[in-house]
């Protein structure tokens, strides 16, 4: 359980890393450069929750919430760097603010949303192409796949911790909001495994 704690909290670190990407150059580029987060992960072989949720099996539910727990902290950790080293103050007062404005069932499905890219690009990159490579996918869904969530507007549960720690002031829905997104990237998540 050691090892899962630091590769999950280096999972987190990594996803950090990709917002904070995306919180400093913004736009398609930021969106691009988010990506290095999950191929980090991928290629590292680090576990992250929106990477473990759609293949794991009942019997791992408590190594999936360990997994979650240490992914926040790892991301929370890169949300403190960018409170104290950047001036982020406007652009995460508006991303936060847009956040927390959605219901409960609009949070949801934008997770939900980002739950099926993220599961997709995860999938295809670790699992053999139908395009001859017997030995490894490929991490052209990453490179797509992650600028397409954040184009989209959907929300990566992980990801949202950072934004959130970094803009480093509490509101009363941030609960009720992480509670939708955290399942709604579970339910997300899971789509693929329940149509195929």
């Amino acid at each position: 359980m050691t090892a899962t704690i630091r590769k999950a909290l280096l999972a987190g670190i990594f996803i950090g890393l990709g917002s904070y990407g995306f919180l400093a150059l913004g736009g398609l580029p930021g969106a691009v450069i988010f990506a290095f987060g999950l191929i980090s992960v991928i290629v590292m072989r680090v576990p992250l929750y929106t990477g473990m949720a759609g293949v794991i099996k009942p019997s791992q539910t408590l190594e999936l919430l360990v997994v979650w727990f240490f992914n926040i902290v790892g991301c929370a950790l890169l949300g403190l760097f960018a409170h104290y080293c950047n001036n982020f103050d406007e652009t995460l007062t508006t991303m936060v603010a847009n956040r927390l404005d959605d219901s409960f069932p609009e949070a949801f499905t934008k997770a939900m949303g980002c739950g099926l890219i993220i599961d997709c690009a995860v999938y295809m990159a670790k699992n053999p192409s139908p395009w001859g490579n017997k030995e490894a996918g490929t991490l052209l869904p990453v490179i797509f796949g992650v600028p397409l969530f954040i184009v989209c507007g959907f929300y990566h549960s992980i990801a949202d911790v950072m934004y959130l720690t970094a803009h480093f002031q509490w509101h009363p829905e941030i609960p009720l909001y992480y509670l939708a997104i955290f399942l709604g990237n579970f339910v997300g998540c899971n789509i693929r495994r329940m149509c195929t």
